[in-house]
């Protein structure tokens, strides 16, 4: 199975959705599994994983909910309040919808970076692995060493990072971001998602020779038995279209033999996830 492991959805409004600002004028607008749907069977996609757009419980029941109708949605990385003193209630009630596969939070947009670190959230990803849920990492590279430390306090907890830590990509710079996140792939509860590469670099002015240097860091730090597609869909489409965008991935690991790019392009992810019942 080809699994989309990064998408989002919503109903667009103003006020809820802030970080869709003017600059981003196409996503002003609803994007729902009627709009995926032809797409992803269009590319050879049977499922995806819709991930949280908001900080929201009632969004990430909303996508519970959307998961439920839609079978080809095959689970949610929803938002919880990892902070709050009830998070085990939080975790119980949703915890009910077998499709929650996961939590995130938007670790790069909190003012303080060492956020990730505090004692309320920390004890919010220890409750995680009782209820069988991963955790998504959204950073930006500054936040790689920080979640270095996070890390090495949960051996146990499944973590993945999101959008290869958007590195600077318009830039074309490596450092320090590439030597950082060599460092948090030595650990193995860490995988990465080849997602979200597009909008880091010069939306109007980018090739397959724009990424191939950070894919082939990243393929040599990880491995590819724990990496796996996203599309970031619909943000994505601010730099070309559903298969423009995943052609970066395709593209290159063509060189691969097939069995490697099974694992890229689902196996990882249905194992990451825990999707047993596909």
């Amino acid at each position: 199975m080809k699994l989309d492991s990064h998408q989002h959805f919503w109903k667009y409004d103003p006020i809820e959705y802030g970080w869709i600002d003017k600059s981003m004028q196409l996503l002003q607008r609803d994007f729902l599994p009627h709009d995926l749907k032809g797409t992803l069977t269009e590319n050879g996609f049977s499922g995806t994983i819709a991930v949280q757009a908001r900080q929201s419980i009632d969004e990430t029941r909303w996508l519970l909910q959307l998961a439920e109708k839609n079978p080809f949605i095959k689970g949610v990385v929803g938002w919880v309040d990892l902070c709050a003193k009830e998070i085990e209630l939080q975790l119980a009630e949703l915890s009910k919808h077998t499709k929650l596969v996961g939590v995130r939070h938007v670790l790069h947009d909190e003012s303080d970076d060492q956020f990730m670190l505090r004692a309320e959230f920390k004890n919010g990803i220890r409750c995680l692995k009782k209820y069988n849920l991963t955790y998504d990492l959204l950073l930006f590279p500054k936040h790689l060493k920080i979640a270095c430390e996070l890390v090495d306090e949960f051996p146990d907890q499944p973590f993945v990072i999101d959008h290869i830590s958007k590195p600077a990509i318009k830039e074309g710079t490596h450092e320090p971001w590439k030597s950082d996140i060599e460092e948090l792939a030595k650990f193995k509860n860490v995988y990465c998602k080849l997602s979200g590469m597009v909008t880091e670099a010069d939306l109007n002015k980018w090739n397959q020779s724009t990424f191939d240097t950070y894919l082939e860091i990243i393929f040599d730090t990880f491995g590819p038995e724990r990496l796996m597609i996203g599309s970031d869909w619909p943000v994505c489409l601010l730099g070309g279209d559903y298969s423009e965008v995943m052609a970066i991935v395709t593209n290159y690991i063509s060189k691969f033999e097939l069995r490697i790019q099974n694992k890229i392009m689902g196996e990882n992810a249905i194992q990451f996830y825990h999707l047993s019942d596909l």
